[in-house]
């Protein structure tokens, strides 16, 4: 569905030279990023065990690097291999083997 936006004003810090350099416009500190990989880790690895796979949005580097480091703990706490598969520029699939994508 496309919808028409009317009245939509750019906030001061969004537009031409925010994020550019592909970091946030504000990173997160240090309690904030260990939550949010707690989150993540919670999040992603219930639906894997539902489902065999997840996909979530990357769209920085550090995005990415957070969902492999996410991949890596859940391999380690389950002891069976959490693969990472880009399937496009903007999202990341987290599955077990028999859930690759061929």
């Amino acid at each position: 569905m496309v919808r028409e936006l009317y009245n939509v004003r750019v906030l001061p810090g969004e537009g031409a030279g925010a994020g550019e350099d592909d970091s946030p416009a504000t990173p997160l500190t240090a309690d904030e990023e260990r939550r949010y990989r707690g989150l993540l880790f919670t999040e992603l690895g219930n639906e894997i065990a539902d489902r065999g796979w997840a996909r979530y949005p990357a769209y920085t580097p550090q995005d990415r690097r957070r969902l492999v480091d996410v991949a890596e703990r859940l391999t380690a706490h389950w002891g069976q291999r959490v693969f990472v598969e880009a399937e496009d520029l903007t999202r990341l699939r987290l599955c077990l083997a028999s859930h690759r994508m061929p």
